[in-house]
């Protein structure tokens, strides 16, 4: 790989790890403010919001300069939200603005590696972006857990620095200037990515215009026979994916009686899991074969339901890794199926906005169940439950919506040849 391509990945890894951190941050700074318990999953929410409303305008402007000022902007926007958090701004309302420097970073970060690697690296490279992520996902996490934890928190408060009188003054101000730091050293390094010399389209100045296009890429998109199973696919994951974060939490204080510190250690469990199931399906499973992954993803909904029965940590972790892994396992052949039916139909920049588009979309829609369901004092083990079935449920239906449309395509075949005979 040229080494253009890690410095992209330094700048994407401190970018989603600080990301992550955040969440965590976030999450305990609703919980000394006394914030309802159902405000949580909000926080995805209120992130999320940006990628589905701005997705039509977010990929034009990704390709409308270079790649490495756009990331740098974008993470300009994030330290601005984690300082308004800092400032005592509500939590949801500077989570909002973070997600929409996120939401500019990500066509960006995608569409540079169309830019700049040949084609033959990008299954590759996709590996690398999704195996950083996760582990950024994992750290971040675990950094965020044990900067919250007291003891940890005050012992770095403790730490006075000679001659300067910093305003940090409670543990989650420290947790926010730390998180910070992470954004600002991404943004160092999106003053060194490559410029890939692609010309840049000028930014359309007509919204109506831009919201046309998008809308003709995501049914393009929708119409295309393998681009409309892996697109339910890597949608259904996403949303599932963001609930669970949330119901992994909820599960460890009720099953385990672990506090917020301890329970997000065990979210960074099942991204290990998605790491070593990404890894393994990079390993073995073709571009042609991707669609035979689909009954994973029924399995890993009933593997869910097993979350009920388990009350013991040694038993939790493996179970947790599982479920991981059985996700990331079907999720990246999918992935790359996706970004390759993309990139033939319209183009990277704007497939991405589509997938972004979509697969927040679900994130809404679930985490927002979710939210209700909390709200309404449901038992976890029903919110598990009901988690469980939905996702086998949906993934049963995509799979014989694939199997339709097979049948389809040899009927079209044995048309064909019967008119020649």
């Amino acid at each position: 790989m040229p080494f253009g391509f890690y410095i992209i990945m330094a700048a994407q890894f401190f970018s989603a790890l600080a990301d992550n951190a955040l969440l965590i941050a976030a999450i305990a700074a609703l919980r000394e403010m006394h914030a309802p318990p159902e405000y949580e999953p909000l926080l995805k929410t209120f992130f999320t919001v940006s990628y589905v409303v701005l997705a039509a305008f977010v990929g034009a402007f990704a390709d409308s300069m270079p790649k490495g000022r756009v990331m740098f902007i974008s993470n300009g926007i994030k330290i601005f939200g984690c300082s308004l958090m800092f400032l005592g701004v509500h939590p949801l309302l500077a989570y909002a603005v973070v997600g929409l420097g996120a939401a500019s970073y990500s066509p960006a970060k995608y569409g540079i590696l169309t830019e700049y690697l040949p084609h033959r690296l990008l299954v590759v490279a996709n590996g690398w972006i999704e195996g950083l992520t996760v582990g950024a996902i994992i750290l971040g996490v675990v950094i965020g857990g044990l900067l919250i934890r007291p003891d940890i928190g005050q012992a770095i408060l403790a730490f006075d620095l000679p001659l300067i009188d910093t305003p940090i003054d409670s543990v989650g101000e420290m947790a926010l200037t730390i998180v910070a730091v992470l954004y600002l050293l991404a943004a160092i390094f999106n003053l060194y990515v490559p410029d890939t010399g692609v010309d840049h389209k000028p930014l359309k100045k007509n919204p109506f215009y831009l919201l046309h296009e998008f809308n003709h890429c995501l049914t393009l998109l929708w119409r295309d026979r393998l681009g409309q199973i892996s697109l339910a696919v890597t949608t259904l994951f996403w949303g599932a994916g963001a609930t669970l974060q949330f119901i992994v939490i909820k599960w460890a204080e009720v099953s385990l009686q672990l506090d917020l510190s301890k329970s997000s250690m065990l979210q960074g469990v099942v991204a290990i899991g998605v790491a070593i199931g990404a890894i393994v399906a990079a390993r073995i499973i073709t571009l042609r074969k991707s669609i035979r992954v689909i009954p994973l993803g029924i399995a890993m909904g009933l593997i869910v339901l097993v979350m009920n029965f388990v009350h013991q940590m040694w038993l939790a972790v493996p179970l947790l890794i599982v479920i991981g892994g059985l996700s990331g396992f079907f999720v990246v052949p999918m992935n790359a199926l996706l970004q390759h039916r993309g990139h033939i139909l319209m183009g990277a920049g704007h497939s991405i906005a589509v997938q972004n588009f979509n697969e927040n979309l679900s994130i809404l829609i679930m985490t927002g169940i979710y939210y209700l369901l909390i709200k309404l004092d449901v038992s976890i083990y029903i919110v598990v439950t009901l988690f469980g079935l939905f996702v086998s449920g949906l993934m049963y239906l995509i799979r014989e919506r694939h199997l339709a449309n097979q049948r389809e395509q040899d009927d079209v075949i044995h048309l064909d040849d019967s008119a020649h005979h």
